[in-house]
C-alpha cells in the first residue's frame, strides 16, 4: 500500500465511491439574512464544532454567545425495526438539526495591568465527553477558557401548603391558586391588612411541611463549571481535548499549557518557544491539537509553515520535538510574501491519527506522520491570488485564517475561501475530485470544478508519489464574477460519521449533505 493511502483497520469493508465526486445538496440554514439586511458585528459566527458522535453542533460568535443545535432525523424515526421497515422512509437520511439552546459564554473584559481590552469573541469550541445525559464543552476567547455543562432540569413546584388554597397568604398567592388577590393589601413580612382570614377555632390541629413536587416540564440549564484564566500572556489560538478524557491543552503565540478538566487553578507549561531576547523571535505557534488516540502525543504548527510532533513522555517541558514536518521551497520562488503565505492557520488530525491536514493561505497539505520528508498531497486553493498578493497585503486579507476539516472516513478534505465559497477535495488514491461550492441555498450555482494538475514529484524520495490538485489560476469564478474578498468563509466542520458539512457565512450557518 502506498504511503498516501488511508488504511482503517477497524473497518471490514472499504468505503464505497471514494474516487467519485460527491453530489452536494443544500440541507438547512440558520440565521439566513434577507437582501439588504445589515449584519451586526456581534452576530458573526467565529467557531463551529460537531461533538464526537455528530448528534450535536455548537457555534460561537463574536458576541461571546454559544448556540447549540441537536440532531432530529435520528430521533424522529426511532422505533421497532419491524415498524421502521414498514415505513416509507429512505434508507439514507441526511443529518437534520434544530435549535436547542444558547447561552452567554464570555463578556467583554479589561486588563487594567496592560491597559488592554479583551473582547468577548469565541475563538474555539471543543466538546468534552458527555456524562449522565449532560453535555460538556469548552469555549475560549483571547484569554479565558470556560468549561460548560448543559443539562435538562425538571421544573419543581411547591404544593400541599398548610392553608387552604382558596385563601391568600400574606406573602402572595398559593402555587396553583386561581383566585385573584389584587384587592388585598399586604404589609412587610407577610402581614395582611384585610380581616377575611382567621385562624380556625382551637387553632390548626397540626402543621406539616410543604411538599416539593417535580413536574414533567423541563428547562435547559447551562452552568459554568470551571474558569481557566491568567495562564496566557498572548491571545489563545487553540484548545484541544485529550483522548484520556481528563486533560486538554491551550495554545497562544509562544506557549502551550496542559490543563486538567477538574482543576482550573493551575496548568503546566509543556511548550515554550519564547526566546530570552524577543528580538531573536523568528516564528510563533499558530495552532495545536492532540492526537485522536494517543494521549501522550500532540502536534502544533508555526508561522513558518512547519509542524512539530511532540511526545509528552520524553520530558516535562517538550522543548525538543519528536518529528518535524516542513514543506520544500521551490528554488527561486522566495519573495517578501513567502513566509506570510506559508504560515499555517489550522491543523487537524485525521480520525485514524495517521495523517495531519494543514491549511496555509494558498494551499491545503496532507501529511503522513510516518514520513517527514514532505506532504503526501497538496491541494491548491488560492493559486489565482498569487498576482494579487500586494493588494491583499495592503488590505490585510493576506492574514485571514482559514480553517480546514477532514471527512470521518478520511477520503476527503475541505476548506473555505472568499466569496463565501468552500472547496472539497478527494484525497484517496487516484481521486481527481476538486469541487467548488457556495454557501447559499444553491451550492452548485457557481460550480466550476477545477481541473487537477497531473501528479508531479515534489521531492527526491524514491517510490513516493505526491500530488498537487485543484489548481485554479483564474481571478474570477465559473460565471465570470469577480471574487469578493469581504465575504470570507473561514469556519467549517465535517460531520464525524456522514458526508455533511456545516459552514459559517457571516452570521448564517449553512449545512450541506451528499
Amino acid at each position: 500500500m502506498k504511503c498516501f493511502r488511508f488504511c482503517y483497520e477497524s473497518e471490514s469493508v472499504a468505503p464505497v465511491g471514494g474516487s467519485q465526486p460527491l453530489d452536494w445538496k443544500f440541507s438547512q440554514v440558520f440565521g439566513e439574512r434577507t437582501a439588504g439586511e445589515e449584519i451586526q458585528e456581534v452576530d458573526i459566527i467565529s467557531a463551529i464544532e460537531f461533538n464526537r458522535n455528530g448528534d450535536h453542533l455548537a457555534t460561537g460568535d463574536r458576541g461571546g454567545r454559544v448556540v447549540l443545535f441537536e440532531r432530529t432525523d435520528t430521533q424522529d424515526h426511532v422505533g421497532h425495526r419491524r415498524d421502521l421497515e414498514k415505513m416509507d422512509y429512505p434508507i439514507n437520511r441526511h443529518p437534520e438539526f434544530r435549535y436547542k439552546t444558547e447561552f452567554q459564554s464570555h463578556e467583554p473584559e479589561f486588563d487594567y495591568l496592560k491597559s488592554l481590552e479583551i473582547e468577548e469573541k469565541i475563538n474555539k469550541i471543543r466538546w468534552c465527553q458527555s456524562s449522565n445525559g449532560a453535555l460538556f464543552l469548552l469555549s475560549t476567547n483571547d484569554k479565558t477558557i470556560k468549561l460548560w455543562k448543559v443539562q435538562e432540569k425538571k421544573v419543581k413546584k411547591v404544593c400541599n401548603m398548610n392553608v387552604d388554597s382558596t385563601k391568600a397568604m400574606g406573602n402572595g398567592p398559593i402555587v396553583g391558586s386561581s383566585i385573584s388577590t389584587s384587592s388585598k393589601q399586604y404589609i412587610a413580612n407577610g402581614g395582611c391588612t384585610s380581616n377575611d382570614f382567621s385562624f380556625p377555632t382551637g387553632g390548626f390541629p397540626s402543621l406539616h411541611l410543604p411538599v416539593v413536587v417535580t413536574s414533567h416540564e423541563t428547562n435547559l440549564m447551562a452552568r459554568c463549571r470551571r474558569i481557566c484564566t491568567h495562564a496566557h500572556d498572548y491571545h489563545i489560538n487553540s484548545i484541544s481535548n485529550n483522548s484520556d478524557g481528563e486533560t486538554f491543552i491551550s495554545a497562544d503565540d509562544l506557549r502551550i499549557n496542559l490543563w486538567n478538566l477538574e482543576i482550573s487553578s493551575q496548568s503546566f507549561n509543556i511548550v515554550d518557544v519564547k526566546p530570552a531576547n524577543m528580538e531573536d523571535l523568528t516564528e510563533v505557534i499558530t495552532s495545536a491539537e492532540f492526537h485522536p488516540t494517543h494521549c501522550n502525543m500532540l502536534a502544533y504548527s508555526s508561522s513558518k509553515g512547519s509542524i512539530r510532533l511532540i511526545d509528552m513522555r520524553q520530558s516535562a517541558l517538550c522543548d525538543t520535538h519528536s518529528k518535524l514536518f516542513e514543506g520544500q521551497e521551490a528554488p527561486g520562488s522566495r519573495s517578501f510574501f513567502t513566509e506570510i503565505i506559508a504560515s499555517i492557520s489550522d491543523i487537524k488530525f485525521a480520525k485514524d491519527g495517521r495523517h495531519i491536514l494543514t491549511r496555509d493561505y494558498m494551499t491545503l497539505k496532507l501529511w503522513d506522520i510516518n514520513m517527514d520528508s514532505g506532504p503526501v498531497a497538496t491541494f491548491q486553493v488560492h493559486e489565482y491570488l498569487r498576482p494579487k498578493l500586494c493588494d491583499l497585503y495592503e488590505n490585510d486579507s493576506i492574514f485571514d485564517k482559514f480553517e480546514c476539516c477532514l471527512s470521518g472516513n478520511g477520503l476527503r478534505v475541505a476548506t473555505g475561501s472568499y466569496s463565501n465559497l468552500f472547496r472539497v477535495f478527494g484525497c484517496s488514491e487516484g481521486s481527481t475530485e476538486a469541487t467548488t461550492l457556495e454557501a447559499s441555498k444553491n451550492p452548485m450555482r457557481r460550480q466550476g470544478q477545477a481541473t487537477s494538475r497531473p501528479s508531479r514529484s515534489l521531492g527526491n524520495l524514491s517510490g513516493v508519489v505526491r500530488r498537487v490538485k485543484g489548481a485554479d489560476n483564474s481571478g474570477v469564478d465559473a460565471n465570470g464574477n469577480a471574487f469578493d474578498f469581504t465575504s470570507k468563509l473561514l469556519h467549517l466542520a465535517w460531520h464525524p460519521t456522514e458526508n455533511s458539512i456545516a459552514c459559517a457565512a457571516s452570521n448564517s450557518l449553512y449545512m450541506y449533505y451528499a
